[in-house]
């Protein structure tokens, strides 16, 4: 009897939500951090990985780009002021790019000239945000919105 039930399926485990690692890791959103500022881009690290988000960070421009091929985000949140690359090179060569172009990009920079936020959106950035200007969990948030357009 008991194996008939088995084998209907009445007595099998059913998965239980955020439970396991594998679990997590198929669901996790993914972000990637492009920040040369280490204090500024753990603190991000933490926040998106406290909220859920498996992340990556990313130093400078060029392994920005390498990144963003390999990890394949949902999102990239972006300084433009890095090593090697600008963040506007790297923003054009994601958007050049037929792997990459549907990643949404959120550009979180201290420079706010109207000019850099201009360029920025034409370049393809969803959103920009002056870091001075914006607290963290409002820019955790925005990125949480901007994931749930882009699905």
């Amino acid at each position: 009897m008991l194996m008939k039930l088995k084998s209907s399926g009445i007595l099998k485990k059913k998965p239980r939500a955020g439970k396991g690692k594998e679990n997590k890791q198929k669901t996790a959103m993914k972000i990637l951090i492009v920040e040369d500022e280490q204090v500024l881009s753990k603190v991000l690290k933490e926040k998106f990985e406290k909220a859920g988000f498996e992340t990556k960070v990313s130093g400078d421009g060029e392994v920005a780009i390498s990144d963003s091929k390999s990890f394949l985000p949902d999102i990239i949140v972006l300084d433009l002021v890095l090593p090697k690359k600008s963040g506007f090179e790297v923003l054009k060569a994601v958007k050049a790019d037929p792997e990459t172009k549907g990643i949404p990009v959120i550009v979180v920079s201290n420079l706010g000239e109207d000019s850099d936020i201009k360029q920025a959106l034409s370049l393809g950035a969803k959103d920009y945000f002056v870091k001075s200007q914006h607290p963290i969990n409002e820019i955790i948030e925005k990125v949480k919105i901007a994931i749930t357009e882009s699905r």
